[in-house]
């Protein structure tokens, strides 16, 4: 490495040029890379659900379909909103009154099923169905573009609205989740750098690693957008750590070597080192989220994982060139750190350890049960604020017509018109249920099927199937909803195996089974990597549970604070965050460690050892976490889109929660269980000779 590092050293400007040009095909890559907006597209294709929807897709040419509610205009003006509806690119076809009976006739004299479920006093509502799926982007096209058309009157729902809607959000927001991020960095490294260039070589290095990391997602071919809101802001907060340490290796080989180019080389040797084997917790906390079956945990997993592999290549590559390359201008806006001495306030904390013991016991079982206690939603549109178009149309659907979601039953062909009748008549007496609409409620059950007319048969039955409508008054993802689902789905079922429940509500169910499995998954497969690094790294049988468990009671405190908020966190921030505070946070207890570790192979005492590694990790510890907590904070507070906002927050907190219980409780456990330590580790007792 000290050979690589002289090769760095000495082509240091060829690497800054090198550096910039990758920025072009990186940002091509960027430009080239497709961002998925739709949570629920992430589901296990082997799922009836989504099975489903490529059966609709496929049978249909649809598949997906939005709620329109129009208020106080007269059924010709109606009629002609919904040809101009149809005309839109994307809209397969719209279903309302004159699907099925002409305007001449009054609408006291259709069907009464389908008069009570699309009219409601000076309201009615059609039903606009689209060529593609739900986050497709001719889908969302489709909507921006019905939108545009509709006026005051006209109120547009249905997942593809959302979707439409968290894509506008998340292109106006991205660019400035990185401002916010790079800003509070940025103030935080000029509090703790004792330069004015060195913060900005610091936050273009990692900004170089950041687009790196972005342009490469083009082998993936798409990503979720909560993924890549998040990349700049974790790749931020999680990498700066290497940086700081290439600077100190650096500042102490230039006091022992008069050459700056020789002192890079050993500090290139030394970071290389370090950071490999600091960053293999935090890239193992990332890619324990890719075993859930969930795949947004994979895609999250590997392109975080992968900015911190490129992150760490940066570090030992393109900022020390740039350091070199700028060494003039670092030395003449050098000034005197304004981050005071710890020793005073180490001292204080390892002499009172008892103090930190007993808060840590008195909070343990709040954490715990608050970490068990707190309440999750399923439900992506509530993450949207309520002024949204989507959500706004939402509570008219509700408002007027007392209905939330709807379900759509795809019909196997082969039951006669009798069957179809009673199947729909049990599923109306299920509760919650509104209405439900099938091809016999359109024309009366005394219609004979025969003579339904063909541009109703070529819209809701295909050579294999045929659609049905079920109208709901129960929110998606509510325990109400699920429970009515399953009765549904019983019924079908027994009226024909081969039929299956789709739609918004079924997929939103199939989410909340499948991450509650994932949870488990991820947090127990991330603490067992972890374990079996610090094992590893350490030697040591004890180690590895005191520095897990004091990093979980950590998470715990954190998971905690929303319970006795009473705050409801979005189902994607449970599961990653335990994963991602833990392999990020985890290094500061790894620091102290071996430290710790380091002065005890000395000979020292059980209180000079603790002592010593405590004042010798507690500025980088406090950096790190600042630094940490930095990245995530600003966009904690600015993010509209509550899977972020929240994601955000609980990072952040766990930075700080992290750091403080590092400082307070680690080394107080130390202190404790110091004779069990020794002697179930190597390397912590003097040598005998």
């Amino acid at each position: 490495m000290i050979k690589f590092g002289k090769w760095i050293a000495k082509h240091k400007v060829i690497i800054v040029i090198i550096s910039m040009l990758l920025l072009i095909p990186s940002f091509l890559g960027m430009a080239a890379t497709r961002v998925n907006y739709d949570i629920l597209s992430y589901l296990p294709d082997s799922l009836e659900t989504v099975e489903g929807q490529d059966i609709m897709v496929d049978e249909f040419g649809m598949g997906a379909f939005s709620m329109v509610v129009v208020e106080d205009m007269d059924l010709k003006d109606v009629a002609a909103l919904k040809q101009k509806f149809q005309d839109v690119e994307h809209v397969k076809d719209v279903l309302w009154y004159d699907s099925v009976a002409d305007l001449s006739i009054p609408v006291s004299m259709i069907p009464d099923k389908f008069k009570d479920s699309f009219f409601n006093g000076d309201a009615t509502m059609m039903i606009a169905l689209f060529d593609n799926t739900t986050s497709s982007d001719a889908a969302m096209e489709a909507v921006t573009d019905m939108r545009k058309i509709a006026n005051e009157q006209c109120f547009i729902s249905g997942m593809s609205g959302v979707v439409t809607d968290i894509k506008n959000i998340a292109l106006e927001e991205m660019p400035i989740y990185v401002v916010i991020a790079a800003c509070l960095s940025l103030l935080v490294l000029l509090l703790a750098m004792d330069s004015l260039v060195i913060p900005v070589l610091f936050l273009l290095s990692v900004g170089l690693a950041v687009v790196y990391n972005l342009g490469s997602n083009i082998f993936f071919g798409h990503v979720c957008y909560i993924t890549k809101s998040l990349t700049a802001v974790l790749q931020l907060g999680v990498t700066m750590d290497y940086s700081i340490f290439l600077l100190n290796s650096f500042e102490t080989y230039k006091k022992k070597y008069d050459e700056k180019e020789r002192a890079m080389a050993h500090a290139i040797a030394d970071t290389f080192k370090s950071v490999a084997g600091s960053s293999v917790t935090t890239i193992a906390g990332f890619l324990a989220l890719c075993v859930m079956t969930f795949a947004l945990g994979r895609d999250m997993g590997i392109v975080m994982a992968k900015g911190v592999v490129i992150g760490v290549i940066c570090c030992v590559t393109v900022l020390p060139a740039m350091i070199l390359v700028f060494d003039g201008a670092i030395e003449k806006t050098k000034h005197k750190a304004l981050i005071p001495s710890m020793d005073k306030a180490s001292g204080f904390i390892t002499k009172h350890y008892k103090v930190w013991l007993i808060v840590f016991l008195v909070l343990l079982y709040p954490a715990i049960y608050g970490n068990n206690h707190t309440q999750i939603y399923y439900n992506i549109d509530k993450s949207l604020p309520a002024t949204l178009d989507s959500n706004v149309s939402n509570e008219k659907l509700k408002e007027d017509f007392d209905m939330s979601t709807v379900h759509m039953v795809l019909l196997k062909n082969g039951l006669d018109s009798k069957e179809k009748t009673q199947m729909l008549d049990q599923i109306d007496k299920v509760d919650g249920v509104k209405w439900s609409l099938g091809m016999n409620s359109l024309i009366g059950p005394t219609f004979p099927e025969s003579m339904i007319p063909s541009d109703i048969k070529k819209m809701l039955q295909s050579d294999n199937y045929e659609v049905q409508f079920i109208c709901s008054e129960y929110s998606s993802a509510t325990d109400e909803c699920n429970a009515q689902l399953d009765a549904i789905q019983k019924i079908v079922k027994k009226y024909s195996p081969e039929s299956m429940v789709i739609g918004e509500a079924p997929l939103m169910k199939d989410l909340q089974d499948t991450t509650n499995v994932d949870l488990q998954r991820v947090n127990i497969l991330s603490m067992a990597a972890i374990f079996l690094i610090i094992l590893f790294v350490f030697k040591s049988i004890s180690l590895p549970f005191i520095l897990l468990f004091v990093i979980e009671f950590a998470i715990f405190v954190n998971m905690a604070i929303p319970y006795y908020q009473g705050i409801t966190l979005p189902f994607v921030a449970s599961i990653v965050i335990g994963a991602i505070q833990l392999g990020a946070t985890v290094d500061y207890a790894i620091l102290m460690t071996s430290n710790y570790q380091k002065q005890r192979h000395l000979g020292k005492t059980k209180k000079e050892s603790i002592s010593i590694a405590h004042k010798f990790s507690m500025k980088s510890i406090i950096v790190s976490g600042c630094s940490f907590f930095a990245a995530t904070f600003g966009v904690a507070l600015y993010s509209q889109v509550d899977m972020i906002g929240s994601i955000c927050t609980l990072l952040a907190r766990g930075a700080v929660i992290s750091t403080v219980v590092v400082l307070l409780v680690l080394p107080a456990m130390f202190m404790v269980f110091d004779p069990l330590i020794v002697h179930t580790s190597k390397g912590f007792l003097p040598d005998k000779k």
